[in-house]
């Protein structure tokens, strides 16, 4: 390793997020809880895994309540990892499911991750992605010490724009033919937020 790099601590020291708990976050105002998935969960995850609009912008498996299983299992162990963290979004009043947000590609060393989320039907228009990614930003930042946040989306997909910007994250431009979906390869607009 370069003597020069071995100077630079690491933004996030390694253990902070994996040796602890994942935290259930709380958005009052909203009447939402950000929650570890959990496997009673597993049905409401594989039925939101066939919604047409999560399908077109997001890359879910296409599997049933087994997979879904599988998929909750992995969130918890990506967490211990230290490389995801990922949230059911849920209603405080009776916990049921609208729809999931995370932090993937996590580099603790860098400092850095990459939002993911989608919302429900039923949720949608009410500001439960704005919401939950105002709070995990919040999260990120003040509790476990990351510096850049990323939030890519299909350029045309004008919700998660609007989502992006009203959450304060600059568009910092485009990146042509990036993701691969079932209609072909996606343009994406790259927002990004800092902390300070």
């Amino acid at each position: 390793m370069n003597p020069i790099n071995e100077r630079i601590p690491d933004v996030v020291p390694a253990g902070r997020m994996g040796g602890a708990a994942q935290p259930v976050l709380r958005i009052p105002d909203a009447g939402l809880i950000l929650r570890p998935w959990r496997q009673e969960d597993a049905p409401a995850l594989a039925a939101a895994w066939q919604d047409p609009a999560i399908r077109q912008w997001n890359r879910p498996p296409t599997g049933g309540v087994e997979q879904a299983r599988e998929r909750i299992a992995r969130y918890g162990r990506r967490w211990h990892e230290e490389a995801a963290a990922t949230w059911g979004i849920a209603r405080a009043d009776d916990d049921s499911v609208l729809g999931s947000v995370s932090l993937g590609g996590m580099d603790l060393r860098q400092g850095t991750a990459e939002y993911i989320y989608w919302v429900l039907p039923a949720a949608r228009g009410a500001g439960v992605a704005l919401h939950a990614t105002n709070r995990v930003a919040r999260w990120a930042f003040r509790d476990l010490g990351l510096h850049r946040l990323e939030l890519t989306h299909g350029v045309a997909n004008t919700a998660s724009c609007r989502v992006a910007e009203k959450a304060g994250f600059a568009l910092e431009g485009t990146k042509r033919s990036a993701t691969l979906h079932a209609d072909g390869w996606h343009d994406m607009h790259l927002h990004a937020r800092v902390d300070g």
